[in-house]
């Protein structure tokens, strides 16, 4: 039975509360109401409050706790209810949480849970991609699942971890991705790139929602015979830069993709890191799709207009193709 990408995160926080007692939640409506999006659904009265805790809407005392508790030995699992609002606990996560260990060698297994993204017509409070604000800062690790494989499989390996790992699930990929997930144990590394589709003529890197819009251009375009490589980064802090340059250097020209928008994004990092490390082999400039320099809008029209989509995608690609 196909699995959907909300229902993956979940089975592998419920695996893992079961495997490791020092595995415990906490979150703002996690616990009585299930969380925001259901998530969490079912667990207070499975594993009991004592490790699914509903919390005051304090995203700073939520953090400070939880790193508090993964110093007494514990792997809390800490839910923003929306990723917009981890500002608020943003100098606990930058400043002692991802310090710690370069301080004192004090290990943070900590995993903070982070529903991101637009599509969903949330308005500029609810619908940011804030992943950079972390990428910059030694000590954190920060994932960005595309599929439910890869959902559960980083959820488990983030909770493993002894160092904090900010979790960014796309809230519009919730219940619209879906597939067959493997019965047994498993999990997905962190810090490794995935090559989702082969490609010879031009490379698409990108993370997160905008692997299935760098996928739809990439059918799109091999109707015109245009052969497209996706290579979906999944971890974007150790960020798998080695996957990346191979794919470059096998097509020559690259497209970077990432809903988050354009100055500081994930995209300026790649495009350093292409120039520095494979610039002999580039054919063509490195060319970017991003969303504009704005807060996400609310109204839906506004909102399509702002994030990017396949023919935004395909535009770009015929351009650099034909350079």
């Amino acid at each position: 039975m196909s699995t959907t990408y909300l229902e993956a995160i979940r089975e592998g926080l419920w695996e893992e509360m079961q495997r490791d007692p020092n595995v415990f939640l906490l979150g703002e409506d996690i616990g009585v109401y299930g969380g925001a999006f259901k998530v969490t659904a079912g667990f207070i009265e499975e594993f009991g409050e004592r490790r699914v805790v509903d919390t005051p809407i304090s995203e700073a005392a939520i953090v400070g706790a939880a790193i508090g508790a993964s110093y007494m030995g514990l792997r809390p699992v800490a839910e923003m209810q929306f990723a917009d609002f981890i500002s608020c606990g943003f100098d606990q996560i930058v400043n002692f949480a991802a310090k710690s260990r370069y301080r004192w060698d004090a290990p943070v297994p900590m995993v903070i849970r982070a529903p991101s993204g637009g599509g969903i017509h949330g308005g500029p409070y609810h619908s940011q991609n804030p992943e950079m604000w972390f990428v910059r800062t030694p000590g954190l690790k920060v994932v960005c699942p595309a599929t439910a494989y890869d959902a559960k499989g980083l959820i488990k390996s983030a909770i493993r971890d002894n160092d904090p790992v900010l979790f960014f699930e796309h809230k519009g990929l919730y219940r619209r991705i879906k597939e067959d997930l493997p019965a047994g144990e498993y999990t997905v590394p962190i810090g490794e790139a995935k090559v989702v589709r082969e490609g010879r003529d031009l490379s698409i890197i990108t993370y997160g929602a905008m692997v299935w819009v760098a996928l739809e251009a990439a059918g799109r375009l091999a109707e015109e015979g245009i052969s497209i490589e996706v290579v979906d980064l999944r971890t974007l802090l150790p960020l798998d830069r080695e996957t990346v340059c191979e794919s470059v250097k096998k097509t020559s020209k690259v497209l970077l993709l990432h809903e988050d928008t354009r100055t500081g994004g994930m995209a300026g990092e790649l495009a350093a890191t292409i120039t520095e490390s494979v610039f002999e082999y580039l054919d063509g400039p490195v060319v970017r799709v991003t969303a504009p320099d704005t807060p996400v809008p609310y109204s839906a029209p506004l909102e399509d207009a702002f994030l990017p989509n396949a023919d935004k995608v395909i535009e770009k690609v015929r351009w650099l193709y034909r350079y």
